[in-house]
């Protein structure tokens, strides 16, 4: 009987597994559809000219999403049924005073980069997938920063 239920237990958890590691992907930009960019711009976190680098999300696009734009990096939580529990981040790279990588954030996170703003404020961008593509994300993002700040 006792072996019934933690086989249930065991099957719980790999199911709620697998279903956490299959909603996260680390896209290109390019590869976000039109209606994407279009909800995205709709948050009021992307310009028209605006194009999206990289892209992240832990559940569905419409929900949640982190990326990084030649302007910008940010990130955005909707609940559905509840608009008081939204979250929405944006820094412009001239407002941005430094970008910490996280790669052990815990078991139930994704590794983050933490964005702290010139005026103190900071916020998370979180980066699923392997320990390469994290790096890759924050790689390219940081040029993206330094570069944005040779040109101011």
């Amino acid at each position: 009987m006792i072996i019934k239920y933690l086989m249930r237990y065991i099957f719980c958890g790999i199911l709620v597994a697998g279903l956490l590691v299959s909603c996260n992907h680390l896209i290109q930009g390019n590869d976000l559809s039109a209606a994407d960019i279009k909800r995205i711009g709709a948050l009021g976190i992307l310009d028209k000219d605006e194009q999206v680098i990289k892209f992240y999300s832990e559940y569905k696009k419409s929900y949640a999403g982190n990326f990084f734009t030649e302007k910008r990096i940010a990130m955005y939580w909707i609940d559905s049924r509840d608009s008081t529990k939204n979250v929405i981040k944006t820094a412009f790279y001239k407002d941005i005073k430094s970008m910490d990588t996280v790669y052990n954030a815990g078991l139930t996170y994704s590794p983050y980069i933490l964005v702290t703003m010139n005026n103190g404020s900071s916020f998370k961008v979180s980066v699923g997938g392997g320990r390469k593509e994290f790096k890759l994300f924050y790689m390219d993002v940081l040029k993206s920063w330094k570069g944005n700040q040779r040109v101011l």
